[in-house]
């Protein structure tokens, strides 16, 4: 529509001289989006972007829909059409307009605090678990990974779920699922073979032929989820994919100020067409590869990456997948090489610069864990840099949150509630790798916000707006995860992580009433809060929380540690610090060396097992994979 219409210069005319014209990114205000989309779903019966919403003076929606095309086209009017229709209504029966916008209005009041019944006292419990874990069993697509049909998009939340209740209950079934979804996805198209990352989703079932936009949130959270598998499994293809989605990153998503943008476009120019095409930066014939590698290299290539004559894609192209390792691995890596570095010289698709809170904390715990883990100190760096521009651009004088920024410049719209949960998140995890204490009370302050401002006190539940934020037609409500977590339940894990820490029965109880709404969905809808299973499963297991102390100059120090860190508990946390110097942290108070030695405590609820100088002894408390 901004190509058809907008740029229109009748169209547009026509819109300025009537209406007040208001053009919203949704990434920047997310609250704006959820409010309308809500009432047009209500009204409809179905939502969408782009999303055309006509609104009176006092924001009060009348008139909606989704896509109109600068024609008239299959029985729908056109944009000119509509604005025509809406004026003219606006102005000969005014007081049916006032009728059916208050008619919207009241019918979302009625909506509003529709979660506050579901949320309560009580968590998800085993037999919540039990029937979500069943219920996308159901659902399983067996034969190709993933849940349901076309399209597919990456279950993130569900894969960490899946993952936790396996190491918490040995569920076979729960590990199988994780793992099949996960290696479909990075054997397919939907993952860049050559640079890695994944794209946003896949427009069929095998994951094959992606929709090219490369997201931040995504990449974040499936970086977690194969480090997660990798954890648990050894797997080297997860192991693999993490390093080449952490470094993929660094590369093209780091902003100079260093932290990560939102986006990479789906399109870009085609060289041989001249026109902006959706992945032409990433699609190829074998005739390009032959003209990349020679014949011999050529020809394999096809082979390895199911490039045929046909095409999977458009034009005759093949988006690259992987079926099955290749038999040459010295020579595949240097044919990967020779394609990637003649890829860079393509057009290449745009960045949206904008740095976004909530995704930066998601990339945070990403790397974090996965530089510890792997091995990559440089990753780790990575994250507390941007946790520093967070703390820098976003964070007020006041200790509130801002959603976005671009040039180290901060924007003006305030931080929802997944900004404050998923940046805790992320500082959380900085804090288990780094034993930097800073961290762990930035992440408290930004939680206490979230008690104070975010929460309804009666009922537990959390709004996705603060208290005090810009009044719309009503306050956004959401537990739901979409295809990045719902604010709601990072905040309830956040919460819980918090209170692992910290002793703090407060945030353990505001965790525990939070995650009530998931309890009420976990049967019905599990795709949908797989976020909030993931917590839920963190509190049946305790979570544990792991002490580890001695200097951190002696190498025993970080061997238990990194021992800690590959715990599969689910939701454990770790803390580091020497006993030699005072702790702020609840968690340290009062942990001894043993014997002179360092030493790691595993507990729950502060009440702890006997202390440990033995990595062995650890693992074995932890669930840690003994690797070979």
């Amino acid at each position: 529509m901004a190509h058809e219409s907008f740029e229109d210069e009748v169209v547009a005319r026509y819109v300025n001289e009537r209406f007040v014209a208001v053009k919203v990114d949704r990434e920047e205000r997310p609250d704006v989006d959820a409010v309308y989309m809500e009432a047009v779903q209500a009204a409809t019966g179905q939502g969408g972007w782009p999303m055309t919403v006509f609104l009176t003076p006092g924001k009060d929606p009348f008139y909606f829909g989704t896509y109109f095309p600068p024609e008239p086209r299959h029985g729908m009017p056109s944009f000119r059409q509509v604005l025509e229709g809406v004026d003219a209504a606006w102005r000969e029966r005014r007081d049916e307009v006032g009728e059916v916008a208050g008619r919207i209005r009241a019918e979302l009041a009625e909506r509003a605090g529709v979660y506050g019944a579901g949320a309560g006292p009580g968590a998800p419990g085993e037999a919540e678990s039990e029937q979500a874990l069943a219920e996308l069993a159901r659902g399983f697509d067996a034969a190709r990974g993933g849940f349901g049909g076309a399209p597919k998009f990456p279950p993130s939340m569900v894969l960490e779920f899946l993952l936790r209740h396996h190491a918490r209950t040995g569920e076979e079934s729960a590990l199988a699922m994780a793992a099949r979804t996960a290696e479909a996805m990075a054997r397919g198209g939907i993952y860049d073979q050559l640079g890695g990352g994944f794209a946003r989703y896949s427009v069929d079932a095998g994951w094959v032929v992606p929709h090219f936009e490369k997201m931040l949130y995504d990449n974040a959270l499936l970086i977690r989820v194969y480090l997660h598998l990798w954890r648990a499994t050894g797997d080297p293809l997860a192991r693999r994919v993490v390093l080449e989605s952490a470094d993929f990153l660094l590369r093209e998503l780091r902003t100079p100020e260093g932290g990560f943008a939102s986006a990479l476009d789906a399109d870009s120019v085609d060289e041989e067409s001249g026109k902006s095409l959706e992945g032409a930066y990433y699609a190829w014939t074998p005739e390009q590869l032959t003209e990349v590698l020679g014949v011999e290299d050529g020809a394999r290539a096809a082979g390895w990456f199911a490039v045929t004559r046909g095409g999977t894609f458009e034009h005759g192209r093949s988006v690259l997948q992987l079926p099955r390792d290749a038999d040459d691995p010295e020579g595949f890596a240097r044919v990967r090489a020779g394609l990637l570095a003649a890829r860079g010289g393509r057009p290449a698709p745009a960045r949206d610069d904008k740095v976004v809170a909530a995704w930066n904390g998601l990339a945070i715990a990403a790397l974090a864990e996965s530089g510890a883990l792997l091995g990559r100190p440089d990753l780790v760096e990575a994250a507390a840099r941007a946790a520093d521009l967070l703390l820098a651009v976003h964070l007020t004088a006041e200790g509130r949150l801002l959603r976005t920024s671009r040039d180290g410049r901060p924007g003006p719209n305030a931080g929802v509630l997944e900004d404050y949960a998923d940046t805790a998140e992320g500082f959380l995890a900085l804090y288990a790798v780094t034993g930097e204490e800073s961290w762990l009370a930035l992440a408290g302050g930004l939680l206490d916000t979230v008690l104070k401002h975010f929460t309804d006190e009666a009922s537990g539940s959390l709004y996705d707006t603060a208290d005090d934020a810009e009044e719309l037609i009503r306050r956004p409500q959401d537990p739901t995860d979409n295809a990045a977590p719902s604010g709601w339940t990072p905040a309830a894990q956040a919460l819980l992580t918090y209170a692992a820490y910290t002793g703090s029965e407060r945030h353990r109880t505001a965790a525990e009433r939070a995650l009530g709404v998931v309890g009420a969905l976990a049967s019905r809808a599990p795709r949908f809060v797989g976020w909030g299973l993931a917590a839920a499963e963190a509190l049946l297991d305790g979570p544990r929380e792991v002490a580890v102390v001695g200097p951190a100059d002696d190498p025993r120090t970080a061997v238990l540690h990194r021992t800690a860190l590959l715990g599969t508990a689910p939701g454990a946390v770790v803390a580091l610090g020497d006993p030699a110097q005072a702790s702020e942290v609840p968690l340290l108070v009062a942990r001894p060396l043993l014997g002179g030695a360092p030493a790691a405590y595993v507990c729950r609820h502060f009440t702890c097992d006997a202390p440990t100088s033995e990595p062995a002894v650890l693992a074995g408390r932890l669930g840690v994979r003994v690797e070979e």
